[in-house]
């Protein structure tokens, strides 16, 4: 079992409506605005290869990260540029401090590591979405990438909202490519719930409810343990799924179940099999959970087999 700080966090959900059938797009101001803030981009950038030239000029002063940037919205049309300063509310991690971090010189391994990760997603539902099935009600591309640096703090790791992403390079999950494979996974279905009109609290609420009842009020990871649909914990706490004072719990729950989707079907798709126990074939509440996250999200498409029949 892993132990670990802290996945993301999520902003406050904003109405919103689904995700639009046509292919998404960042645009030139949008992408401007990703790479310099509130500062002038080069006028000098219009057109056509207005966004390129955006990335070019932003990473001028390290070519292998520019190399990066440009691979990155060449492939899944994705900007990775900075974010804001801030003071957030981290709920139980109290206020944190985030500054804008470019990711270039010593923090370009964090650009090398998301355009791997995006690389993998973008193959992951080309996999289980071939053409002649159709793509699902989910959106994996055309992303804003924040990059920021806590001060004094590793979390939070990351946190999502309005299809956009922002990265704590010193966040405690991204020390490792597969880190933040697994981290952006997850950020990215608070994105697709968000334009889902809050799906999960719609949907999931009334069990996830139930199995913090019925573990009492100090749950132990023993009694969540069959619930939990990953392994990550918090330092000091509980099952990042089931950690208290973290915004609307339920979020977190669901954004962990999709990461297991992510993870089972991957799986399959490599091996044909799992290695361990899939997780709708554990209590009721997780056979719930999983039929309406594939449903809605996944268009269906479980390559895990049905599970046995109850002795």
């Amino acid at each position: 079992m892993r132990a670990l700080l802290i996945v993301c966090a999520l902003a406050p959900f904003a109405a919103a409506e689904p995700a639009p059938a046509a292919a998404p797009a960042i645009d030139a101001g949008y992408a401007a605005a990703i790479l310099y803030g509130s500062a002038a981009p080069p006028a000098t950038c219009t057109g056509s290869d207005a966004i390129p030239c955006l990335l070019t000029a932003r990473y001028a002063k390290d070519a292998k990260a520019r190399t990066a940037a440009l691979a990155l919205y060449a492939d899944t049309g994705d900007v990775a540029g900075v974010g804001a300063e801030e003071i957030m509310d981290g709920g139980y991690r109290g206020k944190i401090h985030l500054v804008p971090a470019l990711p270039i010189g010593d923090y370009r391994v964090h650009l090398a590591w998301t355009l791997a990760a995006m690389r993998a997603i973008d193959a992951f539902f080309a996999a289980q979405f071939p053409a002649a099935i159709g793509a699902p009600a989910y959106r994996w591309r055309a992303l804003a990438f924040h990059f920021v640096r806590s001060v004094g703090k590793r979390t939070p790791s990351a946190y999502a909202t309005s299809w956009a992403v922002t990265y704590n390079v010193s966040g405690s999950l991204l020390t490792s490519v597969d880190g933040v494979l697994e981290t952006l996974f997850h950020e990215l279905f608070h994105d697709n719930d968000e334009a889902h009109r809050d799906w999960s609290a719609r949907t999931l609420a009334t069990d996830y409810a139930a199995i913090l009842t019925r573990c009492g009020e100090h749950p132990t990871m023993k009694c969540l343990a069959p619930y939990a649909p990953g392994p990550t914990v918090v330092r000091g706490g509980t099952y990042y799924a089931f950690q208290p004072n973290n915004g609307d719990g339920v979020h977190e729950y669901a954004a962990e179940l999709a990461v297991r989707y992510f993870d089972e079907q991957r799986a399959m798709q490599r091996a044909g099999k799992l290695t361990a126990a899939a997780f709708k074939c554990g209590p009721a509440e997780n056979a719930r959970a999983w039929a309406a996250l594939v449903d809605e999200f996944f268009g269906g498409r479980d390559l895990v087999p049905a599970c046995p029949p109850s002795l």
